[in-house]
């Protein structure tokens, strides 16, 4: 009963989208399974049971930042037990995450964003207005590619110039839309209204079939694209959101104004795009300064 519990305060108090809260609980499950454990066992779970099973699951070839995610869900279970005073301690009180090696991603290049949304020639249909748009709206105001496939009409205000997003755990907030980002905009609403059939009106974004786009699609659009400029290995929505923050930084932008047009809840979070700004200042002070030549 009490991991269905938590589920529900997960999704019901925590706002937790269903995909989030169904992680949490595969993750518990297969730690039940695995540990070859009742769930009755969990209220007098000690850590050395942890132990072993992360032992197995460093065994089985799992990765290092896998386990530690695993491992937040069991955490963030024993806290709710901690909550509804179904125990009086945690087996995580000592437990220290695994060390995740720093693995530096690297942005598209401002030359590579510019040939992939002023050089490439995109059919002139619904479908090429629409994955135009789709890229220079992720380039241009850096959200998530689950926030743009909830975007609906009613969120886009061409007068302001403002767009509303719903973000992680139902957050809203305004970003700004560029004059060029507008007119891509309104160009895919002409191409949209012309479609024969449109099922899911409600929503800006749809497929040539009249239907809300998913999240999957995105990312094709996104590779597609990507793959015509870019050598990079990794072309995915969530680079050119990093590439959004990067590209802010190394032109001076203060580090919390790009936290709120991100949606990060805190600064720790916008932190991890600063290593390219900071190699950019580096690389402007090597070659700016008296001393640089001597």
């Amino acid at each position: 009963m009490s991991v269905s519990a938590f589920l529900d305060y997960l999704q019901l108090e925590k706002k937790y989208a269903k995909h989030t809260v169904v992680a949490y609980k595969n993750d518990i499950s297969t730690f039940l399974a695995q540990s070859g454990l009742m769930e009755e066992d969990l209220l007098t779970l000690e850590y050395a049971v942890i132990r072993s099973w992360i032992v197995f699951l460093i065994e089985s070839g799992l990765s290092a930042r896998s386990i530690n995610r695993k491992l937040s869900s069991l955490k963030a279970y024993f806290k709710f037990l901690l909550k509804i005073e179904a125990r009086t301690d945690t087996p995580f009180a000592k437990h220290k995450s695994l060390k995740i090696p720093k693995k530096v991603q690297v942005p598209f290049s401002k030359e590579e964003m510019s040939q992939v949304l002023d050089q490439i020639e995109y059919p002139n249909t619904f479908e090429g207005k629409r994955d135009y748009l789709i890229i220079n709206l992720l380039y241009t105001t850096g959200i998530r590619r689950a926030e743009l496939v909830q975007i609906k009409l009613v969120d886009y205000n061409g007068v302001t110039g403002n767009l509303k997003v719903l973000g992680k755990r139902k957050k809203e907030r305004l970003v700004p839309i560029l004059p060029t980002l507008k007119d891509a905009i309104e160009e895919y609403l002409e191409a949209r209204n012309r479609l024969p059939v449109i099922k899911d009106y409600a929503f800006l974004f749809l497929t040539k079939k009249g239907l809300k786009l998913y999240e999957t699609l995105v990312y094709r659009v996104i590779n597609k694209y990507l793959s015509l400029v870019s050598p990079k290995v990794k072309k995915s929505p969530h680079m050119l959101r990093h590439t959004f923050a990067t590209h802010l930084l190394n032109q001076g932008a203060d580090l919390n104004a790009v936290k709120e047009l991100l949606g990060h809840a805190s600064l720790a979070s916008t932190q991890v795009y600063t290593h390219n700004s900071i190699a950019e200042l580096k690389k402007i002070h090597k070659t700016a300064h008296p001393r640089s030549k001597e």
